[in-house]
């Protein structure tokens, strides 16, 4: 196992990795759950929950990058939502990102988010 950090994602909030890269036949990277915190400033982003999605999505990205993968290599999605009325404009913003590609992905509702954020998506990943 290897564990994946970078500067160009937020640092973790806690005892965990940014990703972790297991390697054999072939790699898969299990990317920490990213919330749409700014990398320059560790703050949440507006509150829109299209901005957070983009800024999630933006952090994933610089991870998987770091670990030599991309969105393009993702496998399987969860996303989790603070209120599931969010649901259409989070879908929104995702599928820009995953428009050629489209990874499995499971959509839940939770009561709270770290830092009282709108959306969280952690990614399963090919290495």
């Amino acid at each position: 196992m290897e564990s994946i950090q970078t500067a160009a994602a937020p640092q973790a909030i806690g005892p965990y990795s940014q990703a972790i890269r297991i390697s054999g036949g072939n790699d898969l990277i299990f990317a920490s759950g990213q919330i749409p915190l700014d990398p320059s400033t560790m703050q949440l982003v507006e509150a829109d929950i299209r901005l957070q999605t983009e800024r999630v999505l933006m952090n994933l990205q610089a991870v998987l990058e770091a670990a030599g993968s991309s969105l393009a290599r993702v496998v399987k999605t969860t996303v989790y939502l603070a209120d599931m009325n969010d649901f259409a404009a989070m879908n929104e913003v995702y599928g820009r990102y995953f428009d050629a590609t489209r990874p499995a992905r499971s959509t839940v509702e939770v009561a709270r988010l770290p830092r009282d954020a709108r959306v969280e998506i952690d990614v399963i990943a090919l290495g």
